[in-house]
C-alpha cells in the first residue's frame, strides 16, 4: 500500500512499569539504569512482556501498518545493547559528552567489543507471535555507540566504530531469522558530529549492514524533543546516506520545519518521514499531517514514503501519544486517497 504507517520506535511505557519522572528528569542513560523500573527483578520480564501487549494493541487500534514492540524493555535507545557486550567494564562506567556538551556516565571499553549472545531476538519472537501485522525492531548504530564510549583499549575510535558494526551485524542477522520484517540502525550521533561521521561513521555503518538482505533503516535526528529544545533547521549530515547500503532513512521534518528539497539528494531510498511534532503536546490535526506529508512529496516519489513520528514518542503522555498515532494514520489515509 502506499503511505504505510509505523512508529520511529518508542511509545511511552506505562508509569507501573518505570517511573516516568525519573525517565524526564534526566538524559537518556548510557549505562544500565535499574533504578528506573518499578517493578521489582523476579517480576520485571513479565511485566515487560505485559507493557509490550500494551503497545501492540495500541497501535493496531491506532491503524499503524508497521508494528515496534515499543521498547518496552529499554532504559533507553542504547544502553540495553552496548552494556550487554564483551569489553565493556561495567562496574566502572566511563565518562563522555553528550550531545549537548555535558558530561555523561558511559561504557568504559577496557577490551574487544564483541557480542556475546543475542540481545533482542526474544524481544522479535515475542512481537512476531502477538500481531499478524509487518513488524520492526531497532538496534543503536556502532557509529553513536562509539560516541557513547569512553574507550580505554582502541588505538582510535575508527577501530572501535568496527567492532561494534561487527556485533551489529550479528545482531542483525538474528533478528530478520527471527522474524522481524525490518530491522533499524539508530545513529542520532551521525547529525550531532558529522565531522566524524564523514570521517569513519559510513564506514562502520556499511559494515554493520554488510551482507544483510534484509529490509533495513537507519534514524537520524536532532535528539528527543523533550530533551533537545533548540532544533536546526537543516541537517549536518543526511545526502552522504546516499552512498549508504541502508534502503530507508529516517528524518524528522515536523519540528524543524525541515526544507524537504533535501531529499532530492536521496531518490532511490525510501524515506520514513517523521510528520508528527513531538515538541507539541496538542495532537495534530489530519489535514495538518497531510500537509506535512505533501510538502515532501515533491521530492520522494509516493510510494518510497513510510508515515512516522519525527522521532520516538518514550517521553509523551500515553494518551497523548496514542492520539498522535491516530492523526497520523489518518492523515496519511487523505494523502492516499489523493493519489488514488
Amino acid at each position: 500500500m502506499l503511505l504505510p504507517t509505523s512508529l520511529v520506535g518508542s511509545y511511552p511505557q506505562p508509569d507501573w512499569l518505570i517511573d516516568r519522572e525519573k525517565l524526564a528528569g534526566r538524559f537518556p542513560p548510557r549505562v544500565r539504569a535499574r533504578e528506573l523500573w518499578r517493578v521489582g527483578p523476579e517480576y520485571l520480564e513479565q511485566a515487560q512482556d505485559d507493557a509490550t501487549l500494551l503497545a501492540i494493541r495500541d497501535q493496531e487500534r491506532a491503524g499503524l501498518d508497521i508494528i515496534t514492540d515499543g521498547e518496552m524493555r529499554r532504559e533507553s535507545y542504547s544502553n540495553r545493547f552496548a552494556n550487554a557486550l564483551d569489553g565493556v567494564d561495567l562496574d566502572n562506567p566511563g565518562t563522555a559528552l553528550d550531545r549537548s556538551g555535558h558530561p555523561n556516565p558511559v561504557p568504559r571499553v577496557v577490551g574487544k567489543i564483541r557480542r556475546r549472545h543475542a540481545v533482542e531476538v526474544r524481544d522479535v519472537a515475542f512481537l512476531r507471535a502477538n500481531t499478524d501485522r509487518k513488524i520492526k525492531i531497532t538496534v543503536p548504530g556502532p557509529f553513536t555507540m562509539a560516541q557513547q564510549a569512553q574507550n580505554d583499549f582502541y588505538a582510535s575510535e575508527a577501530e572501535m566504530a568496527l567492532d561494534y558494526a561487527a556485533a551489529v551485524n550479528a545482531e542483525i542477522r538474528d533478528l530478520f531469522a527471527a522474524g522481524a520484517d525490518y530491522v533499524q540502525i539508530d545513529e542520532p550521533y551521525m547529525q550531532a558530529r558529522p565531522e566524524k561521521a564523514r570521517a569513519f561513521g559510513l564506514d562502520a555503518l556499511n559494515a554493520a549492514l554488510d551482507g544483510i538482505s534484509g529490509n533495513t533503516a537507519v534514524h537520524i535526528c536532532f535528539g528527543y524533543a523533550a530533551i533537545i529544545h533548540e532544533r536546526p533547521n537543516g541537517y549536518s549530515f543526511l545526502p552522504e546516506f546516499h552512498n549508504c547500503h541502508v534502503a530507508q532513512i529516517s528524518i524528522e521534518t515536523a519540528q524543524s520545519n525541515l526544507d524537504t528539497s533535501v531529499l532530492e539528494s536521496l531518490r532511490g531510498k525510501t524515506i520514513i518521514l517523521g510528520v508528527i511534532d513531538l515538541a507539541d503536546p496538542a495532537v495534530e490535526t489530519a489535514e495538518t499531517v497531510a500537509a506535512r506529508i505533501r510538502r515532501a512529496l515533491p521530492h520522494v516519489d509516493a510510494d518510497k514514503v513510510v508515515v512516522a513520528p519525527d522521532c520516538g514518542m518514550k517521553y509523551l503522555p500515553r494518551a497523548t501519544a496514542f492520539g498522535k498515532m491516530q492523526a497520523m494514520v489518518a492523515g496519511a489515509a487523505l494523502v492516499r486517497a489523493e493519489l488514488a
